[in-house]
């Protein structure tokens, strides 16, 4: 069985390699051509395009990884029952609920892989794309409303106009209330810097509103102590389904201290965990086929059906993230059901093909 699982995984690993690469120089290619807009821009010339592209690449390696395993398991599968190796296999009296496991075996390497890549690769290599393209564009972060960014901190309200590539605030406007919502005190900053745990700020100047009187201070600098931090203003940087586990955890914290809405954050948290076990779900719904038709259906047949169901698999996660947040499904809920789905007619076809 050793020398079994050795070969499927030598087989199997080397397809999906290979389709994994080109996939990715699909997207790359689609991303060049979209970048390709705004050559010429500031200092976004050629060469930063080119980086901009490779940075962005893996984070289309964690998309495309479920798609590819089975893309990769149905061909491999395929050439094997072609060559009438798989019915040797049965001959021989390993059972198909034995291969599945020694497949799952398989998927458990580009589980772990996926796990990886969203963790540790691509929150980096986004963030840092994005800010590639930012500084070279002259952009700013941000321009959610017409006045800038809004952010609650406690019992503030915190007005950014922009937000730097590198997290530095200008035009900072923090609006401070009492315990009773009163306004207490506007302040405003032309920049804002966070060094030593704390924002510095440049260029104060501060309205307090008494009760029997108002007065304006003006400062050259001042230190301001804030929920906010650099880590959280990175969340505008990329989106939430590129980000770690811990940064959602940390935003959702965040969001949750100040009493405001989570749950796309709290969907997108579910999702990093739940999509990593795709692959797991691809080997076995890629199985059956193999069996299907065996010598009828060709490898471009498989590839093509392959492909079709992780699409299918992709709409349907984007479909019940979007009707979770339109009907405010629990987040759980809308994760879970496209990969239970395909779990579901994946065992239910290894369960038909058995009895046969």
């Amino acid at each position: 069985m050793k020398i079994i699982t050795r070969y499927l995984l030598k087989e199997i690993t080397v397809n999906v390699l290979l389709i994994t690469l080109a996939l990715i120089a699909m997207f790359s290619f689609f991303d060049l051509i979209q970048e390709l807009e705004n050559l010429g821009q500031g200092s976004y010339g050629l060469g930063k395009v080119i980086l901009f592209v490779i940075l962005s690449a893996p984070g289309h390696v964690y998309d495309v990884m479920p798609v590819a395993v089975l893309v990769g398991c149905m061909y491999s599968l395929g050439q094997l029952a072609r060559y009438s190796e798989l019915i040797v296999l049965r001959v021989s009296g390993i059972s198909l609920y034995s291969l599945a496991t020694t497949l799952l075996k398989v998927g458990m390497i580009f589980t772990v892989i996926t796990f990886l890549i969203g963790e540790l690769i691509t929150p980096l290599s986004e963030k840092m794309a994005q800010r590639l393209r930012i500084k070279a564009t002259d952009s700013v972060i941000v321009q959610d409303f017409m006045s800038g960014l809004w952010v609650k901190d406690g019992r503030s309200f915190v007005n950014v106009e922009e937000v730097l590539a590198d997290t530095t605030l200008l035009n900072i406007h923090i609006y401070e209330f009492d315990d009773k919502f009163n306004l207490r005190t506007v302040s405003h900053a032309e920049k804002g810097l966070f060094e030593d745990e704390q924002w510095h700020l440049k260029s104060v100047s501060q309205t307090h509103f008494e009760k029997d009187s108002n007065y304006v201070k003006h400062l050259d600098k001042a230190t301001w102590r804030s929920l906010i931090r650099p880590e959280l203003l990175n969340v505008l940087l990329v989106l939430p389904e590129k980000m770690s586990a811990w940064d959602l955890y940390a935003y959702i914290d965040h969001l949750s201290i100040n009493k405001q809405k989570t749950t796309r954050y709290e969907m997108a948290l579910w999702a990093k965990l739940v999509y990593p076990l795709a692959s797991l779900v691809m080997v076995i719904l890629a199985l059956p086929f193999a069996f299907i038709q065996q010598r009828a259906t060709g490898a471009s047949t498989k590839i093509f059906i392959g492909i079709m169901l992780g699409v299918l698999y992709q709409i349907l996660n984007r479909t019940f993230v979007h009707l979770g947040l339109l009907n405010d499904w629990a987040p759980a809920f809308s994760a879970i059901t496209p990969t239970a789905l395909f779990l579901l007619a994946g065992l239910a076809m290894l369960r038909h093909i058995d009895r046969r």
